[in-house]
């Protein structure tokens, strides 16, 4: 992946759903990278349900705080 974008999260797809539209409502393009789902395709074994979020570097402030806030929400 190009250094232009910076992973911000991992975790589940359950996790990640979430994010993800919660990062488009503020009009933030998230790449999603499942490496089981590759690995998958690819003909080889990986972790089931885990998920990267990356976003681009000029994104990268206003996605830490709304993950952080998202995450916060949840533990609330």
């Amino acid at each position: 992946m190009s250094q232009d974008y910076i992973k911000v999260f991992s975790g589940s797809s359950i996790e990640i759903l979430p994010l993800r539209e919660a990062l488009e409502a503020e009009n933030i393009i998230p790449v999603i990278k499942d490496r089981a789902e590759s690995a998958r395709l690819a003909g080889f074994g990986a972790l089931p349900n885990f998920q990267e979020i990356f976003v681009h570097k000029d994104e990268l402030e206003r996605a830490q705080k709304l993950i952080a806030d998202h995450t916060a929400e949840g533990n609330a």
